[in-house]
């Protein structure tokens, strides 16, 4: 299945909900690279220890699949869930608690290593939105989401900020459970049905139907989890934030049933 581009009709919409990484900043890979770096360390201890072959962590299928979007404990019961492998909480090298860690240290590194860069695409849109005066707020599970943003230079583009330390200190479930964007829209003072999410995760999606969101977009830049999105719970698919548009008011008799529109990628390149 195709991406396709979106139209946001700003009478209907009162606010929008990005979340951080994949979506705002293209940290996604640094993510991927640290939980590949930890996930791989301890597969080759366990091979050792039972002596099977190794497996390794793909950084693009199973970061995706199994901790994109994730709180890092989360990530590491669910990636080693898929592998049958179960650890203790804590107590050793070999613990959720400790990869967990170990893989915090790991996505430092690589931030400082690689720095952090925001899509231009995403800038331009958080731009424009604050031109028309439409509130947003970033949310991700990550105790890094001030960081990468000041890294950045987008700190100043959102209202609202609800990362890792809010959900600890607010209780807030992980997603697919809908609190970090729940949270988001009361900060903003708009009721969740009027209010988009854009997320380029599985379980953000999902957490954008749970919550009953106005409007849930999805961003799948490698064009291939676009139909699993559509099944989790998305409105509409883009490839990246340069395919949504903002229309207001919007034009006389157009229909656009939950705030957003889709038209197929192909209709839309041949229009431009």
């Amino acid at each position: 299945m195709s991406t396709h581009s979106a139209t946001l009709y700003l009478d209907r919409i009162d606010a929008i909900v990005f979340d951080t990484d994949g979506v705002v900043t293209d940290t996604a890979r640094e993510h991927a690279a640290a939980w590949k770096q930890t996930f791989d360390a301890f597969l080759l201890r366990h091979a050792k220890g039972t002596g099977e072959q190794p497996t390794v962590f793909d950084a693009h299928t199973d970061y995706l699949r199994y901790v994109d979007g994730r709180p890092r404990d989360e990530g590491v019961r669910s990636y080693l869930a898929s592998l049958g492998i179960t650890l203790p909480e804590t107590g050793g090298r070999d613990s959720i608690a400790a990869l967990a860690e170990e893989k915090t240290q790991r996505f430092a590194a690589e931030i400082n290593r690689h720095g952090v860069i925001a899509f231009p695409s995403s800038v331009d849109l958080l731009r424009e939105l604050r031109q028309l005066g439409v509130p947003t707020a970033v949310v991700s599970s990550s105790r890094h989401c001030r960081d990468v943003l000041r890294a950045a230079n987008v700190v100043d583009l959102f209202s609202v900020r609800v990362d890792g330390f809010d959900m600890e200190r607010l209780g807030i479930k992980a997603k697919p459970e809908p609190g970090l964007f729940v949270e988001a829209a009361a900060r903003l003072g708009v009721p969740v049905g009027r209010c988009a999410i854009i997320e380029d995760s599985l379980t953000g999606v999902e957490a954008g139907r749970r919550g009953a969101f106005g409007v849930v977009i999805g961003v799948d830049r490698h064009g291939d989890v676009c139909g699993e999105m559509y099944e989790h719970g998305a409105h509409v698919v883009v490839s990246s934030l340069a395919d949504i548009s903002l229309v207001n008011p919007p034009q006389r008799g157009a229909s656009a049933p939950e705030g957003t529109t889709r038209t197929s990628s192909a209709s839309t390149n041949a229009n431009r």
